[in-house]
């Protein structure tokens, strides 16, 4: 992380001043600067699942003996989470000197916090949202027939009497009809591919042949078998999120971000996902251990960093941890630049 910011090229000659809080419109001849702020972003990566039950899921258990899911769902969990803190100007807290020959220290000793507004990392945030989806298509799933014969008896006047005449109708076989007849392929499948293996068929298979058979029975099981337990389709959605602490709130405790098995990852303040908490315990800044020389002449303010142990849950469980500076947390004090 860049600790030095560089004001060799803002040289200007005249009086040097105390360094004075910025109003909106910087005076001619000074040099400005911001005091740093800790921002800390999250790189998140969640993956939502679009579950789509199969149209046997409620025979599973009666002709497979699996237990399967039996109505369609969309879930979304956290896959991965990067934490980064980065310094950026705290535009609350600008300054400005006049500098001269004997700040040219001051000019260029800037790792205790001194920085310039365009040195900050800022970063670029992205969002997305996932597309709307397509209902689920069994289609073409299995290779067995949905139709069936049936006998049926209709009666037609002959010569004013009722005669009865036998003829098949073409009607829709049951749900459970299919679905046994199913089952029943996924396990002539598995026999055939037990014989293969073991050399019980009339055809030798050997090689490349043996698995170009083996692949296709597998890809036929999958698709019957996906006609009981349903099928998923996954998507992968990334967004960054930024925290930025206050010094003045009493619980350091932040929404980074939410979840929401609709939408995915989104902002701390929809309420519509489960939120994720970032902790920060900040230790105590130590008074100085011994008193230097007086300081003669004209200071500039700076920011002595708070170390903060960080903690990202999901308000129970500990998600990641860390300890890292967090500048507005901390303390400010002085940096003699002139001993005039």
């Amino acid at each position: 992380m860049k600790k030095r910011f560089a004001f060799s090229i803002l040289l200007a000659a005249g009086i040097l001043f105390p360094a004075v809080r910025s109003s909106a419109q910087d005076p001619m001849g000074t040099v400005s600067y911001a005091l740093p702020q800790t921002t800390i972003t999250f790189e998140v990566e969640a993956v939502r699942e679009h579950f789509y039950a199969g149209p046997y899921a409620k025979f599973a258990q009666k002709y497979l003996g699996v237990d399967a899911r039996q109505e369609d769902q969309t879930t979304c969990t956290l896959s991965a989470v990067k934490m980064t803190p980065t310094i950026e100007a705290d535009q609350k807290s600008r300054y400005f000197i006049t500098p001269d020959k004997n700040s040219m220290s001051f000019l260029s000793l800037t790792s205790q916090g001194l920085i310039a507004v365009n040195d900050g990392n800022f970063g670029n945030g992205a969002e997305w949202r996932f597309a709307s989806q397509a209902g689920a298509d069994f289609s073409d799933k299995g290779v067995s027939s949905n139709l069936t014969s049936e006998a049926t008896t209709l009666f037609r006047g002959v010569d004013g009497n009722r005669v009865g005449v036998q003829q098949n109708m073409v009607v829709q076989k049951p749900l459970e009809q299919r679905a046994k007849e199913a089952a029943e392929m996924i396990f002539e499948l598995r026999k055939k591919r037990v014989q293969i293996v073991t050399g019980d068929t009339d055809a030798t298979y050997s090689g490349e042949a043996m698995g170009a058979a083996l692949a296709e029975i597998a890809a036929l099981e999958k698709e019957y078998m996906s006609m009981f337990i349903g099928y998923s389709d996954f998507q992968t959605q990334k967004m960054k999120c930024d925290v930025v602490p206050e010094k003045d709130r009493k619980a350091q405790t932040y929404v980074a971000f939410r979840l929401s098995d609709a939408d995915g990852i989104v902002s701390a303040d929809n309420m519509s996902g489960k939120p994720y908490l970032l902790e920060l315990t900040p230790q105590n800044v130590s008074a100085a251990a011994g008193r230097g020389a007086a300081a003669k002449g004209n200071v500039a303010v700076y920011r002595i960093p708070a170390t903060c142990t960080v903690k990202l849950t999901d308000g129970v469980n500990p998600i990641l941890q860390d300890r890292i500076a967090v500048y507005q947390l901390g303390v400010e004090s002085y940096f003699p630049i002139s001993s005039k």
